[in-house]
């Protein structure tokens, strides 16, 4: 059966029935790929160098000839592996361009009873769409306000009510402090992060607001889209309001049990800004289990740094809300009547999909 060419259109729909194979490098994989593919390397590093080199100084019959001489003797290899990931021998491949990486696993598949779907212009197509995808205009709602208020247990509490949201943290695993790595897995890379940011905002109705957290431009090593952060800066802001108590108690919920040399590290990592008594006293505190003390004292800093942080949004577009004392269905309730009064009380976005 004769391998099918489909556009990107296609691609995004036939995606949700049929597995994805990269067959790019297992380096190229590693920095980026779309979001749930698999890899079967034609070329791996070593030998994606080597044919790299050789088109450089001889051509591309070359280099076509040195890749099938390198990969020939794996051809059965890759089949075995297809066949063992894939036993619907149904699948879509892709490559850089589109060109002859993902040409030659689709023969080989072929030749094994594989029905094969090849993305037209390869992962650099889907590159173009990602990159568009974070740069869109959005409805936004940015929940704000001090370290340990609560904002993303409140984004989780607004989608179990049927809201959209935009997970940032969750994309990037990191709570965006120096804490916000502690017990998460590695971050993706930038060119990765991308992409799965564009998949979650390609899920969402355009027509619809959605609650974002608010950000810096920085989350851990990871840099927002300028657009997209220029955006959660222009859009309402609701500044949540606490009292430190309850901010103190909602942080040693989340990192009191976390190792104390990750905390530790993470004190250092701020250590010029804390100066050296405070940065001490946070460890000893942590070192002795007293929690309210080391949280206390970093509160001063990143209070400080909150409140330089919201003179960076539009003037008039920041909404004030005290939530001390309430529960968190009477905190969402209050937030979703801000939406109303800002948005218009329109359905959301399960009910839109009904």
């Amino acid at each position: 059966m004769a391998e099918q060419l489909i556009s990107l259109d296609q691609f995004l729909s036939l995606r949700e029935q049929i597995p994805m194979v990269d067959a790019r490098s297992e380096g190229e994989f590693a920095q980026s790929h779309i979001p749930g593919a698999f890899n079967l390397p034609i070329l791996n590093d070593q030998e994606r160098i080597v044919v790299g080199t050789l088109y450089k100084q001889k051509g591309a019959e070359a280099a076509t000839l040195k890749g099938f001489e390198l990969v020939g003797p794996r051809f059965h290899q890759i089949q075995k592996e297809a066949i063992r990931l894939f036993p619907g021998r149904k699948i879509i491949v892709y490559c850089w361009r589109g060109g002859m990486r993902s040409q030659i696993l689709s023969w080989l598949l072929e030749m094994v009873g594989f029905e094969v779907f090849r993305l037209k212009g390869g992962y650099k197509t889907y590159r173009t769409f990602t990159f568009e995808e974070v740069r869109k205009d959005r409805k936004l709602i940015v929940i704000g306000g001090k370290t340990g208020t609560g904002k993303t247990v409140l984004l989780q509490k607004l989608k179990e009510k049927g809201e959209q949201i935009l997970d940032l943290e969750g994309i990037a695993n990191h709570k965006g402090s120096s804490f916000g790595g502690i017990g998460l897995p590695p971050q993706p890379t930038v060119e990765q992060f991308e992409n799965l940011l564009a998949e979650s905002l390609h899920a969402l109705i355009p027509t619809i607001p959605t609650w974002v957290e608010n950000e810096s431009r920085k989350i851990g090593r990871l840099i927002l889209p300028d657009r997209l952060f220029e955006q959660m800066s222009d859009c309402l802001l609701i500044d949540i309001q606490k009292s430190n108590q309850e901010r103190i108690a909602h942080i040693a919920s989340e990192y009191g049990n976390l190792p104390q040399e990750d905390l530790i590290a993470a004190v250092k990592r701020i250590q010029k800004r804390l100066g050296g008594l405070r940065t001490q006293q946070a460890i000893d505190a942590i070192q002795e289990q007293n929690h309210e003390s080391w949280i206390s004292n970093l509160l001063i800093y990143y209070d400080k740094t909150y409140e330089f942080d919201l003179t960076r949004h539009e003037a008039g577009k920041t909404h004030i809300l005290d939530l001390s004392g309430k529960t968190l269905a009477e905190q969402v309730e209050l937030l979703l009547k801000i939406k109303n009064q800002h948005h218009g009380n329109k359905t959301n976005a399960i009910d839109r999909m009904e």
